[in-house]
């Protein structure tokens, strides 16, 4: 943190340094293995990806990415990102963007941290906060739309196993759990409260099931045969069943798609 902020302050075309992400979760438990989540606020983008030798001065890079200049996997975000491992084995993913974007990106996401202002431009306190990323209660609509894509994907499962094509079924086994997650994190909200987050890619969701809950849930990642991938869709089925079930009950008024 030391070299990031110190760069910031001594670069002149940095105006507006801020850190995000789960290092400035409050809800979230500090480890190593936490990214540094990191956006320079410039004022001459080009002053800096004419010539990436800058980035030296955080380390030794082993791998660097940079998605606007790929065209396998293009950005995600406006601006210019250095996704950056370097040889301690410490992560930054740092990214570049324009001064006139400071208010647009301070109402995008609130886990953010300012860490300098060099010009006093923000004028108010940034309390860093996980609201946005915490679980939402579905609508009818989209409980209806989760519904109507798992049992769509659940045919393309068992095509791709009648005609032995493990990969094909894999593929779409994993589509069909995307939306098994989903409704899991619904019911877990329907019965804690929608006040917390599960994550990214769900991944404090198991936390918040039943202990069997979770073993039968991690069954259906088993796709290292024909015999259980049927298994994993089977146990898929069986758990998205209850789960809609207990989700459509609760006390939103969302009604079970009469179809299933």
């Amino acid at each position: 943190m030391n070299t990031i902020l110190g760069f910031a302050k001594g670069k002149a075309h940095v105006r507006v340094a801020t850190l995000e992400g789960p290092r400035v979760n409050p809800y979230v438990s500090k480890d190593d293995f936490q990214d540094f989540d990191v956006t320079f606020l410039v004022d001459d983008i080009a002053a800096f990806t004419v010539d990436d030798g800058w980035l030296s001065v955080f380390g030794h890079i082993l791998l660097l990415q940079k998605p606007e200049d790929m065209e396998l996997f293009p950005p995600e975000i406006p601006g210019y990102s250095y996704l950056m491992t370097f040889d301690d084995y410490r992560k930054i993913d740092l990214t570049l963007l324009p001064l006139a974007m400071l208010e647009e990106y301070l109402e995008s996401d609130g886990l953010i941290r300012v860490l300098l202002d060099k010009d006093g431009r923000i004028g108010r306190e940034i309390v860093p906060t996980d609201e946005r990323y915490r679980l939402r209660k579905p609508t009818a609509r989209l409980y209806d739309d989760c519904c109507n894509e798992f049992w769509n994907l659940a045919p393309y499962v068992v095509k791709g196993l009648c005609r032995r094509e493990i990969l094909f079924a894999a593929d779409h086994l994993a589509l069909l759990r995307k939306e098994l997650l989903r409704m899991l994190s619904w019911q877990v909200g329907a019965e804690r409260g929608f006040s917390f987050s599960v994550g990214k890619n769900y991944k404090y969701l198991p936390r918040y099931l039943q202990a069997r809950i979770q073993e039968r849930l991690m069954e259906t990642y088993r796709t290292d045969s024909y015999e259980s991938a049927w298994d994993s869709l089977d146990g898929s089925l069986a758990l998205f069943r209850e789960s809609a079930v207990k989700v459509a009950v609760w006390p939103t008024r969302i009604r079970p798609m009469t179809a299933i």
